[in-house]
């Protein structure tokens, strides 16, 4: 199917990346949420998910570099036994659920965490072990089979009442190690061809650019401004493709 895209498509697609990773550059999050629910629109899953988890990794280790004196390293190692056993249960599931109800499924969850992000709720402080449990295992589960597992870890450090710059590190270095156990579970099950290496290469570039773009963009908007905008974008995402 990849290699029978048109140039509109293909266009369409340079075009998604661009806008997903200047939103990245600009906020620091998004960049999956923004893409794989588009490009699913007219791309396989199976090879949209794959493909941005390997540019997310890369946008991922350079935010790591500059900000890893700042991780809670043990908050993150209390959740990743659990995102090994959640990639294998998403390996599983996709591997043997038909596509298309991938994409149903994917547009609910969209749905469903854009209302959560509209609504924002104020968490309490919780150190209990059931929340890092849960956020490993559904945060990678989610993670394998939409790319948009990152909710999951927020939700676990929200609870945590982690200082600002402490929280924007741990959430980079947790996306890295999730991405890398999740590349290693796509690998050994074969997802990475030929195709998507070489489309990964192409894109790569891109993402750079993008995200220097982003970094670089002065905007008076706030977070909160950018959340609520990202939450309604999102429901509309989840719409299409639960009527594709």
């Amino acid at each position: 199917m990849i290699d029978s895209l048109s140039i509109t498509q293909y266009s369409l697609a340079l075009f998604i990346l661009i806008v997903a990773y200047t939103f990245r550059g600009v906020t620091g999050f998004g960049s999956g949420l923004i893409s794989i629910p588009l490009l699913a629109l007219f791309l396989p899953l199976t090879f949209v998910v794959p493909f941005i988890n390997i540019l997310d990794i890369s946008a991922f280790l350079i935010h790591v570099i500059h900000t890893r004196q700042h991780v809670s390293w043990k908050i993150i190692f209390r959740a990743v036994p659990f995102a090994v056993i959640g990639v294998i249960f998403g390996l599983f599931i996709i591997k043997s659920i038909n596509t298309l109800i991938l994409v149903k499924a994917l547009g609910i969850f969209i749905i469903l965490f854009a209302t959560y992000s509209l609504i924002s709720p104020t968490l309490k402080k919780n150190d209990s072990f059931v929340w890092p449990v849960f956020a490993g295992f559904f945060g990678s589960f989610i993670g394998t089979l939409f790319g948009a597992g990152g909710p999951f870890y927020v939700f676990y450090f929200q609870l945590q009442k982690l200082d600002k710059t402490v929280f924007r590190a741990t959430c980079g270095a947790t996306f890295l190690l999730d991405g890398l156990i999740r590349a290693t579970g796509f690998t050994l099950s074969g997802f990475y061809t030929s195709t998507v290496l070489l489309n990964i290469a192409y894109a790569l570039p891109v993402m750079f650019l993008a995200m220097y773009i982003g970094n670089h963009l002065h905007t008076n908007i706030t977070q909160r401004a950018f959340q609520k905008a990202i939450g309604i974008f999102l429901i509309f995402s989840g719409i299409a493709l639960l009527y594709k």
